[in-house]
């Protein structure tokens, strides 16, 4: 079973300019900072100034500061935190919050000024990616993954001072829960590391209440509660495509993925499933659907960022449960706040590596990639030039924790060859990957012998990948090599905190 394998990390060259902020990654060996009754005996304040948090937690230069990431593109609280330390022109600043947005475009003009110099996160786009990847940021960006970035917190690699939680609902004792409210965003679970670790704890709401029937984020761990007027637009929760594709090209890859599955015995009852967001990915899921149907199949739970599609799946008692670290769109907030089946998880039960992940209870996970080269390694942090785009996310804490990691993705994008001799930035070793599904046909990562197997005989246009990669580039043509600049911006961390590769100036 792989979830049993220890990885071969790929051996890539660290820069010897790069300094992790602990040297040691080996979290059983760390001592672990939480403190269960760490704040029973402490009286909440509850505030409406952010200037007033300022001052009464002493935030100062060279402070880690978090964040997460829940109302994803429609986030407030790091903008308005963002506001106050440009105001107050904090320096040195170490930013680590899960994910990074366009709408947190504020956050360049602080790495311009120098008010933040390093930062840890798991996905990074937008504006602030531009500015980093022109080297303006003085220290380093690690890129996490979902599950690295909870062992981290959790190890005391990343020491957290303040803790920032956009919180929708707060109660009067300061406990919190993210299913309801006028910017309800769903389960918390990014947020929970952050909650339990950090040195003090501010939740920020737009909506107090006496009581909570249902609690996320318990009061005993919170130091301050901020109430203010919005914490952010919960449609921009769905930022990107949660709907199945139109396109014949994806539902082509689709439904070969499905028939795959079928094929080497996975569509059955117990299994369990996860895919992202994305048009394709939600195509195989339908047809999967369509395959558990026909053969009356029920499956033990889907999991990950959870879809409307997934809610569907589960009320048609397709799977027995839903688990849940974010919801991706407005579907499955509803669902997440009135379905008891429907389960809410932390980031570190999701898929730390250390905490017996949700993860690796996977048989299929479905994922996308931006290059996957001839040795099976993905990138979905770059695109071909070396600009950053994204971030693992929980594409390499998944590929590695399920039985079977499938990729999805068009032979060639914009005109250029998808496979490529070596990706431009590894995200998720060869190792995790176990096949690549195109609508040229189906490549199988060689050390998996026991699905090569299964698939001796099939009527799947089953190749290998050099194959595939002599195909694409005889369509497209061989792409010119490009020079990439020398000077480090950052690297890449794997979930257990090896560097498996370097991030250059684009």
């Amino acid at each position: 079973m792989k979830n049993n394998m220890i990885v071969n990390k790929v051996n890539r060259e660290i820069p010897s300019n790069y300094k992790p902020f602990i040297s040691s990654s080996d979290y059983k060996n760390h001592q672990r900072v939480l403190i269960d009754e760490k704040k029973t005996n402490n009286k909440i304040i509850f505030l409406k100034d952010l200037s007033e948090v300022f001052d009464i937690l002493k935030i100062k230069d060279n402070d880690t500061i978090s964040f997460h990431h829940h109302l994803r593109n429609g986030d407030f609280v790091q903008n308005l935190v963002s506001e106050e330390i440009k105001k107050r022109n904090l320096k040195n600043l170490h930013y680590a919050p899960s994910a990074i947005f366009p709408s947190n475009a504020i956050l360049a003009e602080l790495i311009k000024n120098g008010n933040v110099t390093s930062i840890d996160t798991n996905y990074l786009n937008g504006e602030v990616a531009e500015v980093i990847g022109k080297g303006y940021l003085q220290g380093p960006l690690v890129m996490n993954t979902h599950g690295g970035r909870p062992r981290k917190i959790e190890a005391g690699e990343l020491k957290i001072d303040v803790a920032f939680i956009a919180c929708p609902t707060v109660d009067k004792l300061g406990n919190g829960y993210g299913g309801i409210g006028k910017a309800a965003c769903g389960s918390l679970g990014y947020a929970i590391s952050d909650l339990k670790y950090a040195k003090k704890v501010v939740l920020v709401t737009d909506n107090l209440v006496d009581t909570l029937d249902r609690i996320e984020l318990d009061h005993k761990y919170v130091d301050i509660v901020l109430v203010i007027d919005s914490i952010g637009d919960p449609n921009g929760i769905v930022s990107g495509t949660t709907k199945i594709t139109k396109d014949p090209i994806g539902l082509k890859i689709a439904n070969m993925t499905a028939k795959l599955l079928d094929e080497i015995g996975l569509i059955k009852d117990g299994m369990s499933m996860q895919t992202g967001a994305g048009g394709t990915s939600l195509a195989v899921a339908s047809y999967v659907k369509n395959l558990m149907i026909k053969k009356n199949i029920k499956g033990s739970f889907a999991s990950g960022g959870i879809t409307g599609y997934f809610v569907d799946m589960q009320k048609n008692n397709l799977f027995e449960e839903l688990h849940d670290v974010q919801c991706f769109d407005i579907d499955a907030v509803k669902s997440y706040n009135e379905n008891p089946h429907h389960i809410g998880m932390s980031a570190s039960k999701y898929a730390n590596p250390y905490d017996d992940p949700i993860v690796d209870k996977l048989d299929i996970v479905i994922l996308g990639a931006t290059e996957i080269d001839k040795d099976f390694n993905v990138n979905v942090t770059t695109d071909s030039y070396g600009k950053i785009i994204g971030g693992s996310g929980g594409h390499s804490d998944t590929a590695h924790g399920a039985k079977v990691s499938i990729i999805t993705t068009n032979l060639i994008k914009s005109r250029m060859p998808i496979i490529k001799d070596h990706v431009t930035t590894i995200t998720t070793p060869g190792e995790d990957i176990d096949i690549l599904v195109c609508e040229r046909g189906i490549a199988v990562n060689p050390l998996r012998k026991d699905l090569l197997a299964l698939l001796k005989n099939s009527h799947l246009p089953i190749k290998t990948i050099d194959e595939l990669y002599e195909l694409a580039h005889s369509i497209t043509g061989t792409p010119k090599k490009l020079e990439r600049s020398k000077e480090v911006i950052g690297v890449v961390e794997y979930r257990d905190g090896t560097v498996i590769d370097t991030l250059y100036k684009f």
